[in-house]
């Protein structure tokens, strides 16, 4: 099967040798070609230049891209897409301005969501489940990660692991499965933290590993969570695993979260709305990609990541969504990359970089997805007709995708 896009108006982020990331003063930096072609053949990249340079040869679909844009589909590298039923009553609560935590406190937050997970049928979870995947995937997704965290005893977070299992089986997109056990205290261990520990790396983690349900692990680093030795503990327990880290840090409170991620070679830590210069020097020259939520930060009314300041500073971002039912219900990476330019100070070409690319790496997917590279899969946003890649984070409130792609079939 090859498809051939003809009259591309501007062709983005276009890298001719593959790379993991780009940092520091590199963000800036979006290679483009403008009046380009693409070829695409058995759901890879085949070839791509300029239109002076566009072979003559039969194909089985011509699209003519006249005005329109072509770029890599979004990599939302941070969600939590598989739960049970949805928090909107909470929103009454955040308006009169009750905080996460003291929303929590009241019995709702993670708990809540754990409860109605644990009496939902795994069948019932994969179709909620999929609705969801296949509504961000129309939106422009092309690559995925979700955690578990919602079941909190162990077979209800081996049935969100299961699930996640089903949804990359049925589906054509790349999905990353973490294990976030250490989401939250269950209510029934709340004067035992210690035993909830001793469940999560004595039962958990061996039965997950034993089913190859996971690819990360994750922890919930924060203050009336688990603390920094809580998930120095939890990380060690999953070495032995092969379960790489990727964590949540610096929500609320800067604990020394990120530094403990760094020690452990995470991939990413994530969410970093409060941060500070030793977090920020502790990330420079590392492999640990910072990956910032900004959908979180706007439906919560916290900080957002000072993405600004940390991309002066020469480190890499990442953009994800943070899909979730209590922080941030919205998987439209459009509006994350909107709000990134918009409220964290950073540039169309950034913005695009970190929810591409870096977000690829962020995922251990940046050979497969996130740039116009020979060989990488043909998962594609087609714009609509647009004056410049600056208007797709200028719409904030549309996307501009008229078609996607995923290995290269439109969905």
């Amino acid at each position: 099967m090859q498809t051939l896009f003809k009259n591309i108006k501007e062709l983005l982020q276009v890298r001719d040798e593959p790379i993991d990331f780009v940092a520091g003063k590199a963000m800036a930096h979006l290679p483009t070609i403008k009046n380009a072609y693409l070829l695409i053949e058995n759901g890879v990249i085949a070839d791509f230049g300029t239109m002076e340079n566009c072979p003559e040869m039969e194909v089985d679909e011509a699209i003519d891209a006249t005005g329109k844009m072509v770029l890599p589909a979004w990599c939302d590298s941070h969600t939590h897409l598989v739960y049970a039923g949805n928090r909107e009553s909470e929103l009454v609560d955040k308006i009169r301005g009750l905080s996460y935590q003291e929303i929590a406190e009241k019995g709702g937050g993670i708990l809540n969501s754990a409860k109605m997970l644990q009496n939902t049928s795994e069948d019932d979870l994969y179709h909620q489940s999929k609705a969801r995947l296949e509504e961000v995937m129309a939106l422009g997704t092309g690559a995925i990660e979700i955690k578990s965290g919602y079941g909190l005893t162990v077979e209800a977070e081996l049935k969100m692991l299961r699930v996640i299992k089903r949804l990359k089986e049925n589906h054509n997109i790349p999905i990353k499965a973490t294990f976030l056990g250490a989401h939250a205290v269950p209510a029934e261990y709340k004067n035992n933290k210690e035993g909830y520990l001793k469940l999560i790396i004595e039962e958990m983690l061996p039965k997950v590993a034993k089913e190859h349900l996971a690819d990360f692990v994750d922890v919930f680093c924060e203050a009336g969570y688990f603390s920094v030795e809580d998930t120095q503990r939890i990380l060690q327990a999953a070495n032995p695993f092969g379960l790489r880290a990727k964590i949540h840090v610096n929500q609320f409170t800067s604990l020394g979260g990120v530094k403990v991620g760094v020690e452990h070679n995470a991939l990413s830590v994530d969410h970093l709305e409060e941060m500070n210069p030793d977090d920020i020097a502790v990330l420079k020259n590392t492999k640990t990609m910072p990956v910032a939520l900004p959908g979180c930060s706007f439906f919560l009314d916290i900080p957002y990541t000072p993405g600004r300041k940390m991309i002066d500073a020469g480190l890499p971002l990442a953009l994800a969504t943070d899909y979730n039912p209590g922080s941030s219900p919205s998987g439209n990476m459009n509006f994350v990359v909107s709000a990134a330019c918009i409220k964290m100070k950073i540039t169309p070409e950034e913005a695009i970089n970190a929810a591409t690319i870096n977000g690829a790496y962020a995922m251990g997917l940046q050979n497969e997805v996130g740039s116009i590279t020979v060989g990488k899969r043909a998962n594609l946003i087609l714009t609509k007709p647009i004056n410049s890649y600056y208007f797709i984070p200028y719409s904030f409130g549309e996307h501009q995708a008229e078609l996607v792609f995923i290995g290269g079939t439109r969905i």
